[in-house]
């Protein structure tokens, strides 16, 4: 295993404490059989979540054993939409348990949001589903890796969400040029990420550097950093968790000379909505066109083709016994179609149709959930 160094802080936010309400956070950093997992996870805070702290912890735990036990299958799997659907349902596996264990009435009393990063020799497996943050520490700079994710209304997305993996979001990488991770949930994002522009704070890159000294150092220091600057400076602060992974002995950048702020993000009136209505129309053309073209004559072999000598193999004469031949009625036999071309005609118009099919269902599906 490389040598890398794990970490994992959460923080009850003022106000929860204020209100006598419990840490909704919870993090977790463990190393085992060559993986590397950090998880973090944001307990949603409304009143009708009132079990979020335990899905938090859940989440934390059921994704770190699946990343540990099956990081080769997850990382090789080339279907991104199979392994979105694994993570998800591994979270739900453990939510099915504390159901039954605390006779809940709803899985959506369990919600949370989810981000975790897995790595093993040089290869990286980053997950994130709802807000908070994951930024990727190199010798030049802060870079975030995964955004915040959350619609018009400022709400965002919890594991417990309909169609969850859709909201998932993975990342392949390796740890090629990547000095750290970090990982945040949203109480600790909202000071050092700017999401008009975004800016990853030097800051993030400070935080990251102290796992240099060992995870019990770097604990120590994190809680200092959130209890000064971030939980302690508000009285309305809100639950942070921050992870890391160090890669130790890799370059890092001088923070001294990393960005303070930047442009904002240009924006647009542009909408995914408008983007589907206007490409509707020439979907339901193109669906047209594929499924006639079963319709259309073969196409003529190309002039490569025509100058390849066209040789037939010689038929061998067939032997035929009397009492086989009397027996070859040609008005009663099986007629064999001859023809292959047509098999494939109509092998394409079905596998084509499908394909429309599919392609018109995800449209509608993406449509009703953009409403």
């Amino acid at each position: 295993m490389s040598d890398i160094t794990v970490s994992a802080v959460t923080l009850m936010g003022k106000k929860h404490e204020g209100r006598g309400v419990p840490c909704e956070d919870y993090s977790l950093a463990v190393q085992r059989d060559g993986v590397s997992v950090v998880v973090v996870a944001d307990g949603a805070g409304s009143k009708q979540y009132t079990h979020a702290r335990y899905g938090s912890k859940s989440a934390c735990e059921s994704v770190s054993e699946l990343l540990i036990n099956y990081f080769d299958a997850l990382y090789y799997e080339n279907r991104e939409a199979a392994v979105k659907s694994i993570v998800i349902a591994a979270v739900h596996v453990g939510f099915a348990a504390l159901i039954e264990k605390l006779k809940l009435d709803s899985l959506e009393r369990l919600s949370c949001t989810l981000l975790f990063c897995a790595v093993k020799d040089r290869r990286v497996l980053v997950g994130h589903i709802g807000d908070g943050l994951i930024a990727s520490v190199s010798p030049t700079g802060v870079h975030p890796l995964t955004m915040p994710q959350n619609d018009s209304a400022g709400r965002t997305y919890f594991v417990t969400a309909p169609h969850a993996a859709d909201y998932l979001r993975l990342v392949k990488t390796t740890t090629d040029d990547i000095h750290g991770i970090a990982l945040m949930t949203d109480g600790v994002q909202d000071s050092v990420y700017d999401e008009n522009s975004g800016l990853c704070k030097p800051v993030i890159a400070r935080m990251v550097e102290t796992a240099a000294g060992g995870r019990e150092k770097s604990e120590n220091e994190i809680k200092a950093i959130l209890n000064q600057y971030i939980v302690g400076a508000s009285n309305v602060s809100d639950d942070s968790s921050f992870g890391i992974l160090l890669m130790n002995g890799t370059e890092g950048p001088d923070a001294s000379k990393l960005p303070k702020a930047a442009d904002k993000f240009g924006k647009s009136s542009d909408s995914f909505k408008d983007l589907q209505n206007e490409m509707l129309p020439a979907v339901k053309k193109a669906k047209q066109i594929i499924t006639s073209c079963g319709m259309n004559p073969a196409p003529k072999a190309s002039p490569a083709a025509d100058n390849e000598p066209d040789v037939k193999p010689q038929a061998k004469p067939a032997v035929v016994k009397k009492d086989e031949k009397e027996d070859a009625a040609p008005e009663t036999k099986m007629k064999i179609d001859t023809n292959p071309a047509k098999k494939s005609s109509w092998l394409l118009r079905c596998v084509a149709l499908l394909e429309l099919i599919a392609i018109i269902v995800l449209l509608i599906k993406i449509f009703i959930l953009g409403e």
